[in-house]
């Protein structure tokens, strides 16, 4: 129980950097959208959606059916920024980028603190990097998706793609390895920044 609201805690946490960072990308490719929105800010509640960031993620954590979990996406306008469509990119890797960074300062900090600060800050760490590997996955809606667009995959293919992205990505996470294999190598990838 105290586990499952540790990690659901940390996840909140964690995707205020997360969404921020993909406003503040967005913003400085000229997109004013984020900004007009108020999700350019590290405040947690500007970037909670109520069910994907606590109630799933709890719900997952309790039945040790693998974690899946999201924050409020932030809005922007490719038509508004620079780049167009790669710049829609630009603003999707900034997510699972701030999340590496995010995990670096993590274990930065574990390296320099008593048992329990190592205990949580690897935890956070290891939890930080399984979403940026996991929001890699190129199916709507996650980050790794809008590469498909970058690409020039024909929109229509994208588009019935997100019709069952979300029934998809349940599926994968509750019923194969995929979960587990991510989890695995985000424990790997701590494990060799933090030594």
């Amino acid at each position: 129980m105290e586990s499952a609201l540790l990690k659901v805690l940390i996840f909140w946490m964690l995707t205020t950097p997360h969404e921020f960072a993909h406003a503040w990308v967005a913003m400085k490719l000229g997109d004013d959208t984020p900004v007009r929105e108020g999700r350019v800010t590290l405040n947690p509640l500007a970037h909670v959606d109520w069910l994907g960031t606590v109630i799933l993620p709890l719900l997952m954590s309790f039945s040790g059916a693998g974690f899946i979990g999201w924050g409020r996406p932030v809005n922007n306008d490719p038509a508004e920024l620079r780049g167009g469509l790669n710049g829609m990119a630009l603003v999707a890797l900034a997510g699972p980028a701030s999340n590496v960074i995010f995990a670096v300062l993590l274990l930065a900090a574990a390296a320099h603190g008593g048992p329990e600060i190592r205990s949580v800050c690897g935890t956070a760490a290891q939890l930080s990097l399984f979403l940026a590997i996991f929001n890699m996955i190129p199916v709507p809606p996650l980050d790794g998706s809008k590469l498909l667009l970058a690409a020039r995959v024909p929109f229509f293919i994208y588009k019935e793609l997100a019709h069952f992205g979300f029934v998809l990505l349940l599926l994968a996470m509750s019923l194969t390895s995929l979960g587990s294999c991510m989890s695995n190598s985000s424990w790997d990838t701590a494990r060799a920044i933090f030594h």
